[in-house]
């Protein structure tokens, strides 16, 4: 079966979707399950990816673009043409490796800011793709680091309210114009 979503890794000059940043309202809402996977989605979708492309991410949940519904569209290596991206729909984390792992993170959402996140280093996931068919996915490493950033966007959870460092946290935002009064902090227990 062709993929359908596939779309040219390449920077538009004017993407098809606005990506929001930290403050907005939109991105701390939760994203509602989605009920049919149909042309409409698929849309969506590719619409998605040519946005992530042209930002140059590697991840884009549907709340950064507006869009209150569980899609995630990531493609951890953009520069290679032949790596299909992954597209998860209704996506649950099934299983947590017990292992931590700390790397630096940043987000579309928040643009120039990178700092450290822990989060579990190993994942089981289940989702529906493009065409609605169900996977169950055991990963580990970027891909299941980008899955649990990305998932968090679907529950209003931003990679800053996870930061373990105020001093560091609050340098980064100012910096880069924004405003440590958006951040939320989360338990750094919870996943």
């Amino acid at each position: 079966m062709p993929v359908e979503v596939a779309v040219e890794k390449k920077k538009l000059a004017k993407p098809p979707l606005d990506i929001h940043t930290l403050g907005d309202r939109v991105l701390r809402q939760s994203a509602k399950r989605v009920t049919k996977v149909d042309d409409e989605v698929r849309r969506l979708v590719r619409e998605m990816l040519q946005t992530m492309y042209s930002a140059n991410g590697i991840g884009l949940a549907a709340p950064q673009v507006a869009v209150q519904k569980q899609i995630i569209v990531i493609d951890t290596d953009p520069e290679n043409a032949a790596n299909q991206p992954v597209v998860l729909i209704n996506p649950t984390i099934k299983q947590y490796g017990k292992q931590l792992s700390v790397f630096e993170e940043g987000c579309l959402s928040i643009p120039d800011v990178y700092l450290n996140v822990t989060r579990p280093a190993a994942i089981v996931v289940s989702y529906k793709d493009e065409y609605g068919r169900p996977h169950t996915l055991p990963t580990d490493g970027l891909l299941a680091r980008v899955i649990q950033h990305e998932m968090d966007h679907l529950h209003g959870v931003l990679f800053v309210d996870r930061v373990e460092n105020p001093l560091q946290l609050n340098q980064e935002l100012t910096k880069h114009g924004f405003s440590v009064h958006d951040v939320r902090p989360v338990d750094p227990r919870s996943t």
